[in-house]
């Protein structure tokens, strides 16, 4: 895959993540709605924003150091058991964190969005498209190339890749929102509701999967 279509997939991602309620959207609605006024929408967003980023940022950080000291074949089935054991806690636990009330600030919302982030394994879903991919190398005496790890890690594309998935992450968080808080109302999750928690842990096992044969 090109740098483009890379980040192209990062930022699907993250507007994913931003589809899910329980990632945000439904917190910055339900404040607004408290507090009658749709500012209280717009401050939500940044803390939220700031959140997810911190939580993908950590696992980016971590991946980035891993791989100076690690084999590109063994940080990747590592990588892939995490995802897959991850994604099966996910399909088997489905309750969110519970520590917060209504009355947030900055930073409260901030590590609450962090702590989401973070339970619901989003920094480990970019991993196999921040992993160095394995390129074909021709052998001596061989007639065929043979895959080879490729051997850096590209600090500059895992932050970039961050970037654009955090943006993807906040366009629809924000739209979502908005749209909800002004038009549709929260009634819309009483007639059309997706069980993002299940969806969510399949395809973590999915991706999984993806990292031990990319």
């Amino acid at each position: 895959m090109s740098p483009f279509s890379i980040w192209l997939s990062l930022f699907l991602m993250g507007a994913y993540h931003g589809l899910n309620p329980g990632m945000g959207w439904l917190f910055a609605v339900a404040l607004g709605l408290q507090e009658q006024n749709s500012r209280a929408v717009w401050r939500a967003l940044m803390p939220l924003g700031l959140g997810h980023l911190l939580s993908i940022g950590i696992v980016v950080g971590l991946l980035q150091l891993l791989s100076f000291s690690l084999p590109l074949p063994f940080l990747r089935v590592a990588s892939a058991v995490v995802l897959i054991g991850f994604g099966l806690y996910r399909l088997l636990r489905v309750r969110h964190p519970r520590w917060v009330g209504m009355k947030v600030r900055f930073w409260d919302l901030t590590l609450w969005s962090f702590i989401m982030a973070s339970a619901h394994g989003a920094g480990l879903m970019l991993i196999p498209f921040l992993l160095p991919q394995q390129k074909p190398h021709p052998m001596p005496h061989m007639h065929h190339a043979m895959p080879q790890p490729t051997s850096s890690f590209h600090p500059l594309q895992g932050w970039i890749g961050v970037g654009f998935h955090t943006l993807g992450y906040l366009i629809v968080t924000s739209g979502l929102a908005l749209v909800v808080y002004h038009k549709i109302g929260l009634a819309i999750l009483r007639r059309a509701w997706l069980n993002f928690d299940y969806l969510w842990g399949w395809m973590l096992v999915a991706i999984g999967l993806l990292t031990l044969f990319w």
